[in-house]
């Protein structure tokens, strides 16, 4: 059922990694159950929404969004005192004592030695049960064997696991050739493999019990009146197991991302698997219609993560580093004959899409070593006949083929791969071209004539067009099919550089779009005013964070544009104290008073940006109420634990005296 038509209710809310929660009983890190007591000071602080970052499993990857599985539920998570089988080893209690003695005091958790731990004493309490485990899977009518039957991706994702576990943890890249590109005949005759049974089911039980606590979960938080929302990646992790046992659906050779822009002016190469839109088309979108409506089984709300993506994705060639030389999919290309038509001829072509490396420019950072240059000119690159110029050999398909070629200096390396990446038009095929997405900024470029300039940008504005018309129609297709498979209630993260037709496009679909607060100006218009909070479009979510952003605490110390939001919104009180750069539960307070003015019907913020109306929460480095640092890999990013005991949280009067104070603003709007 499509939510067009659905009233969609004036909600505050918070948000919150589901391994950050802490109670009494969590062992090392926030699991299923805890999600009813939250639900309970959730409830009597008057929030009437919980959002949760994907919990999918991710492996040895601590990162939510890059998942093994799109709907197998991460084992970490798991309650091991609530399983049935629990009680029914001697040593389980001890074990988990230890457990927690190991990991409750941590800071933030140890993410692949707490998933090793709890793995290890996961497949204690199966082994100790696994008879009657086998049993009940090989029975028809058995709970297990019909929870299989209803969940058939769980046998892919089986084999896939246990393969995993056998090369330890190995992407299936690196596997055995016989096992990399596996049939569905070969995947089931896996399944069925007698020696294999028992490490196969014992995947099946984590699913199985990861689900039931879950679904326990969320039907309590459901019966006490809240609204729990889940996170819905758009793109899926190369090295899990529906790119291995679904290759139809995804096109390894391209990997997707976001083009440059003023912060990231490579680009974004997220290293995941473009989709196969017209396989998935042919067989009814039922992958992504399966994937939503399994979430359904937990979530009222969820977030489409990159909803630009479904516009269209920004794609670039495997074999490139970086998202300089991508293109969006889909695109409406310039072919050579377009081109012969303005007045270009194929060596103006070969000077606008191939990258022309003049010696001299080598030799300035190889010590002016002529000789030595050419020596290494000569491995990648094809002398232009007498001339001092050079077009890189066709074997090389990417920079990766530069930086990874032996016996070159790096300084060499770095800036042929800069000369690799300037080029006005990038080839898609022999005949066929998109440009650069900042063409106007490509040596090529600026070596044009201003003739040749309008003639060429003229053709490349008349694409630009076409394409906004086939982004809007994927757009419409794709997400139409993908709102009606549930009734859940669709809520956009639409940050980016937006399609024209994108308002329209969620509008007309009743998906909600996102408004970051500290992002909401004018950006087109002379300097930059923060859009009024009553023009927020109703059908929105508001919030004051992301989970890739500072927290408001760290932005209101710490970054430039806190002052000019100040300057815009000003404390109502005379004399007030508040300033940026000094953060009190006061500040807290003038700021998500603000927030809660917004017209957006959903108005979430992170659990961190409430916890601040309370000094006592204070971290005394608020660098470290962070989530994620973009753009870093390390233990630090997202293992995030809350600095209080939920349990503690239900009985703090003062702060949920406060919270209520700010959701009750949000109300009369």
């Amino acid at each position: 059922m499509s939510t067009n038509s659905k009233e969609i209710p004036v909600l505050t809310g918070t948000a919150i990694p589901l391994g950050a929660l802490k109670t009494k009983s969590s062992c090392g890190v926030g699991e299923f159950p805890d999600l009813v007591p939250f639900a309970d000071f959730c409830k009597k602080a008057g929030l009437g929404l919980i959002q949760l970052l994907p919990v999918n499993d991710t492996g040895t990857e601590s990162s939510p969004y890059s998942a093994l599985s799109a709907f197998a539920l991460h084992p970490i998570y798991i309650s091991i005192e609530g399983l049935p089988e629990f009680d029914s080893v001697p040593d389980a209690k001890k074990v988990l004592k230890d457990l927690h003695k190991k990991h409750d005091s941590q800071l933030r958790y140890n993410y692949r030695q707490l998933r090793s731990d709890k793995l290890k004493v996961l497949r204690l309490l199966f082994d100790s049960n696994v008879n009657s485990f086998v049993k009940d899977a090989e029975s028809k009518n058995s709970e297990v064997s019909k929870w299989i039957s209803e969940n058939p991706w769980v046998t892919e994702y089986a084999v896939f696991m246990e393969l995993k576990r056998q090369y330890k943890e190995a992407s299936w890249k690196e596997w055995p050739e016989k096992y990399k590109r596996i049939t569905k005949k070969q995947i089931e005759k896996r399944w069925l493999d007698e020696k294999l049974r028992e490490n196969h089911l014992f995947y099946v039980w984590l699913q199985l019990r990861a689900s039931q606590q879950f679904k326990d979960a969320a039907k309590k938080i459901a019966d006490k009146g809240l609204l729990l929302k889940g996170d819905i990646p758009i793109m899926m992790n190369e090295d899990s197991a529906d790119a291995w046992a679904h290759p139809e659906f995804f096109d390894d050779t391209m990997r997707a991302g976001s083009p440059p822009d003023g912060g990231t002016p490579e680009g974004q190469n997220w290293g995941f698997p473009v989709y196969r839109w017209d396989n998935l088309a042919k067989d009814g979108y039922s992958w992504w219609k399966n994937r939503l409506i399994s979430a359904s089984q937990y979530y009222k709300a969820y977030r489409i993560d990159h909803v630009l993506g479904f516009f269209r994705i920004w794609a670039t060639p495997e074999n490139e580093s970086s998202a300089i030389l991508g293109m969006t999919q889909p695109s409406d290309c310039i072919s050579r004959q377009e081109l012969h038509d303005i007045g270009f001829n194929d060596d103006r072509i070969r000077w606008l899409s191939q990258p022309h490396v003049p010696t001299r420019a080598i030799e300035d950072v190889n010590n002016n070593d002529y000789l030595g240059t050419h020596g290494y000119l000569h491995k990648l690159m094809d002398r232009i006949g007498n001339e001092e110029l050079w077009l890189f050999k066709k074997e090389i398909t990417g920079d990766k083929d530069i930086w990874n070629a032996p016996d070159i200096p790096d300084s060499v390396k770095a800036r042929l791969v800069q000369f690799w990446r300037d080029r006005t038009l990038v080839t898609v095929s022999e005949d066929v071209f998109v440009p650069l997405w900042l063409y106007r900024d490509s040596g090529p470029w600026k070596s044009l004539s201003d003739d040749e300039r309008w003639r060429l940008n003229e053709l490349i504005s008349r694409k630009a067009a076409h394409q906004e018309y086939l982004w809007e129609q994927q757009a419409r297709t794709l997400l139409g099919e993908l709102t009606s498979a549930t009734d859940m209630i669709a809520c956009a993260e639409d940050l980016g550089a937006n399609p024209e037709s994108l308002p329209s496009v969620l509008g007309d679909l009743s998906i909600l779009r996102l408004c970051v607060i500290r992002w909401c100006r004018d950006w087109d218009i002379p300097g930059k005013p923060y859009k009024a909070f009553e023009s927020y479009p109703k059908h929105s979510v508001a919030t004051a964070s992301v989970h890739d952003s500072s927290t408001l605490r760290l932005w209101w110390l710490t970054e430039p544009d806190a002052n000019d939001f100040f300057q815009a919104f000003p404390p109502e009180e005379s004399g007030s104290e508040i300033r940026p750069g000094v953060y009190t539960p006061e500040t807290a307070r003038y700021l998500l008073k603000k927030f809660a003015s917004s017209a957006s019907c959903f108005c979430v913020h992170p659990l961190q940006d409430m916890l601040s109306l309370s000094q006592k929460y204070y971290s005394d480095d608020p660098q470290l109420e962070r989530v994620n640092v973009p753009g870093s890999v390390n233990e630090f990013n997202w293992t995030y634990r809350l600095p209080v005991l939920v349990e503690d949280l239900i009985s703090d009067k003062e702060l949920i005296s406060s919270i209520k104070e700010i959701v009750s603003l949000h109300q009369k709007n």
